[in-house]
């Protein structure tokens, strides 16, 4: 008899489960009642004291002592493992672990470092996480679909899996990192949580009533439990910045052609219209720019002919930080996107930070842009091109059902003349939203327009389980392709940050949105805006996004 669907979905589970120690084994993990934040002393009391100390150091910090010799790559590879493994257990975190093969890369790295005094590379020693798009030699890419399990990417008997890895992953062993999981994802990946039939659901590490975002969700879950220094995900929609904001991390969407994509698996590959990107989340903003500068100097546009020649730009970056520290950078903040209202703790957020931003002298202005309306509209089209096929073709694998919240529903496909009509009105909403940024100039008083926009992610702190009601905060970045990072702000204080009582909804979406914000379930949620520059200024974005940080936590 054939396997149900469901007994290999628990198979799988269960064989990620015992690749972790008997040692490392959690006998009974609590349940949300009796432990809602599992972060901090929680996971530290599984950890010895040099584990807590180097899993507890940032990836700068981290590769510092890789680089001089105080720690070896081995004890901090083992130390990241361990934590990993303990971070899977509480929230669901993981879809695949290798960690024999990482410590044998450690192994390798400090043999080099013996000979050599001196380290393989700026990421030497460095655990680096990544999202289960990534192909790496020998380890399984099942994107969450049991169909995709035992395959490579639904193909039987290639052995591809065996010796294939993405271009990325290269790049990345190169410059010194030490590869050893691969995080969970939301089959089809279209979705702001991450779920799926394989490891069910993966919780927010902070309030466990909460989702840990999606669709890069394993990622921000197991960086919040420091179970990884820094990893990667993608952004189709507000997939690296979901998690990101929703665990309290930084988080960098570049614009397409900035980090190579070559060789990744995804779902609805090819689609035209907005591409997915690749890029980093970490616990600091300075993991951001170390993951970033590593991978342009290794030149990726020579092997991703996707990839812009664009090196890291230092100009870019010395000068935003000049104008932070002549207090006059200029600041746009979306308040309200004309389709959704954000939630009270949100709504707190940004007028905390516009108040500190103006009291240190930076101009701020409110942000009235084109209709955000459109560019969901345009995203909408263009992610249901296909019509759901691809989806529906990897779920006929297995047989298995779509996970709730998932966006897939099968629809007639997009034909030729749909798709270029799609596109020219994007490229018409591109101009139009350059055109009202450049006119900002005339409001700002530095004869500039604004450097960047602070706006919400989402509408949420993050979402409650099925409940991701809106994505409008997110994907109008992706439609203009601008470079965006997320900054942690606050958390949600149930004493301060009440229910709205004079809220009027502009839709049913707006209502509902409003309806599932509960102070004392969201209670402790971290809280989170984003910072958004024009296209391709990822430097210039991370070095305003660090300064916001700075200017709100001192």
């Amino acid at each position: 008899m054939v396997p149900d669907w469901r007994q290999i979905a628990t198979q799988k589970r269960d064989s990620v489960l015992a690749l972790i120690p008997e040692e490392w084994r959690i006998p009974a993990p609590p349940s949300v009642d009796e432990q809602r934040d599992v972060t901090g002393k929680f996971i530290q009391q599984y950890l010895n004291t040099q584990e807590i100390e180097i899993t507890e150091t940032d990836a700068i910090g981290i590769v510092e002592k890789t680089s001089n010799g105080t720690w070896t790559a081995v004890e901090v590879t083992k130390a990241f493992c361990h934590r990993s493994a303990i971070a899977h257990q509480l929230v669901n975190c993981l879809h695949e672990i290798f960690y024999n093969a990482a410590i044998e890369s450690a192994q390798e790295l400090d043999q080099y470092f013996a000979t050599h005094k001196k380290p393989i590379g700026p990421l030497h020693g460095l655990p680096i996480s990544l999202k289960d798009q990534f192909h790496v030699k020998g380890v399984e890419t099942s994107m969450g679909y049991v169909g995709w399990i035992g395959t490579f990417q639904g193909e039987k008997g290639t052995g591809k899996e065996k010796v294939y890895e993405s271009e990325m992953v290269k790049e990345l062993r190169n410059l010194g990192a030490v590869l050893y999981v691969k995080t969970a994802v939301p089959h089809t990946l279209m979705c702001g949580e991450t779920t799926n039939n394989i490891i069910d659901y993966c919780w927010n590490p902070t309030n466990r009533n909460l989702s840990s975002g999606g669709s890069s969700g394993g990622e921000g879950a197991l960086i919040s439990l420091k179970g990884s220094p820094l990893g990667f995900g993608t952004d189709i929609g507000g997939s690296i910045r979901i998690p990101a904001a929703f665990n309290g991390l930084f988080g960098l969407r570049p614009s397409s052609g900035r980090l190579p994509y070559e060789g990744m698996a995804n779902s609805f590959d090819g689609a035209p219209s907005i591409l997915s990107v690749v890029g980093p989340l970490s616990s600091s903003s300075a993991g951001l720019k170390l993951a970033v500068q590593s991978i342009l100097q290794t030149e990726p546009w020579q092997r991703d002919p996707r990839v812009h020649p664009l090196p890291w730009r230092h100009e870019q970056e010395e000068a935003a930080k000049q104008l932070a520290q002549d207090k006059k950078l200029t600041f746009a903040v979306l308040k309200h996107d004309g389709l959704c209202a954000p939630h009270p703790p949100i709504k707190r957020a940004l007028e905390e930070t516009v108040q500190k931003l103006e009291s240190l002298g930076h101009k701020v202005i409110e942000w009235q842009p084109p209709s955000h309306s459109k560019l969901q509209d345009i995203c909408v089209k263009a992610w249901g091109y296909d019509g759901g096929a691809d989806a529906a073709r990897a779920f006929a694998l297995s047989g298995e059902e779509p996970k709730p919240n998932i966006m897939f529903e099968e629809a007639p496909q997009a034909n030729a003349t749909d798709i270029m009509r799609n596109q020219v009105e994007k490229r018409d909403a591109e101009k139009e939203y350059m055109e009202y940024w450049n006119s900002t100039s005339q409001l700002t008083g530095t004869g500039r327009p604004v450097d960047a926009i602070i706006s919400p992610l989402a509408p949420f702190t993050a979402a409650r389980p099925n409940k991701y009601t809106s994505y409008s905060y997110s994907v109008w970045v992706n439609v203009l392709d601008y470079s965006s990072a997320i900054v942690p702000v606050t958390k949600v204080d149930k004493n301060v940050d009440k229910d709205y009582t004079d809220f009027k909804p502009v839709s049913e979406t707006d209502a509902k949105t409003q309806a599932t914000y509960d102070p004392e379930i969201y209670d402790g949620a971290h809280v989170s805006l984003q910072v958004v520059c024009r296209r391709l200024e990822e430097e210039k974005v991370l070095a305003i996004s660090e300064y916001v940080y700075q200017t709100i936590h001192g």
